[in-house]
């Protein structure tokens, strides 16, 4: 079976010139995948920009409001790290309607990725961190309220700890958070997740499989998902210009196979997102976002 994988090509919005937000690689992700001969161009599903209901059952209304109009606060602003404009909010509500498909896509078929996603430091009141819509918190908030699943786990590996979803679902226990990422790293001020899990600098591959390993055991604590959001940040390579572990090409890969394994051996859907990765050389991060999409079509 082709696995189902979500992509748009306004996920890709023009910022400014040397901004060190690598938009150009959603382009390249989807160009990639479709040259590895993953999927064909036509393949690709594409998803609806959510409505305004939807992402305000993750957000404050008046912060969606003005996502949606393209008029955000300027302190707000700066602290996302650009500018709102009416092609970033389309991407954002974009996004998040590829990760709300994501969702679905999996609860049917048991494994589907986006070729976006994984904004997580957008908080309830305000975006932040290259982030506007928590498109993750989003997705889960919206399942959960038309039945479509009843518990959800987000099981974030980006290098960063997920700050904002901990603090969208802080208190709901029908969404588990789960962050495993680099203590001395962005954001300076966490909200704690259901489970933290902080690295010190410059871990390498095998010490940080165990750590996945260990982590995947303690998340089955919480009880048992109807789906798992998958956040497969690829910032905690060793080449990362935001990230401060020393992870490799291999060691990402092993990183997703063990994690898509472990649920997907016990039946449970897995929708994957792509998180952070950060470079001069865009070509090469996007290439590097690939690698979930690869492992993902291993269990399709």
């Amino acid at each position: 079976m082709t696995l189902a994988v979500l992509h748009h090509p306004d996920f890709q919005a023009d910022l400014a010139p040397g901004h060190r937000f690598p938009m150009a690689k959603y382009g390249l992700i989807a160009r990639y995948l479709v040259e590895d001969g993953l999927l064909a161009a036509s393949d690709f599903v594409q998803p609806e920009p959510v409505e305004f209901d939807q992402a305000a059952r993750a957000h404050d209304p008046a912060y969606v409001r003005q996502v949606f109009d393209a008029r955000v606060d300027g302190r707000i602003a700066r602290e996302i790290g650009f500018d709102v404009s009416p092609a970033v909010a389309r991407r954002a509500r974009l996004s998040s309607g590829a990760s709300l498909a994501a969702g679905r896509l999996a609860l049917a078929l048991g494994i589907a990725t986006s070729t976006a996603g994984g904004s997580h430091h957008a908080r309830r009141t305000q975006g932040a961190g290259f982030c506007v819509f928590n498109d993750v918190a989003i997705a889960a908030a919206n399942l959960i309220a038309g039945g479509e699943a009843r518990r959800i786990l987000v099981f974030d590996c980006d290098v960063h700890q997920g700050d904002g979803t901990a603090d969208i679902f802080r208190g709901d226990r029908r969404v588990v958070t789960v962050s495993i990422h680099n203590e001395k790293n962005y954001p300076l001020r966490k909200i704690a997740s259901d489970l933290d899990v902080g690295l010190p600098d410059h871990v390498r591959d095998d010490a940080y499989l165990e750590t996945v390993q260990d982590t995947l055991d303690r998340a089955l604590a919480f009880g048992l998902p109807d789906l798992v959001f998958y956040n497969a940040g690829v910032d905690p390579h060793g080449d990362d210009r935001l990230g401060r572990l020393a992870l490799t090409d291999e060691g990402l890969a092993r990183r997703d196979r063990a994690v898509i394994g472990f649920f997907r051996q016990r039946a449970i859907p897995v929708a994957c997102v792509q998180g952070g990765g950060y470079s001069s050389d865009v070509a090469e991060i996007a290439r590097r976002h690939t690698i979930v999409h690869h492992v993902a079509a291993e269990f399709a």
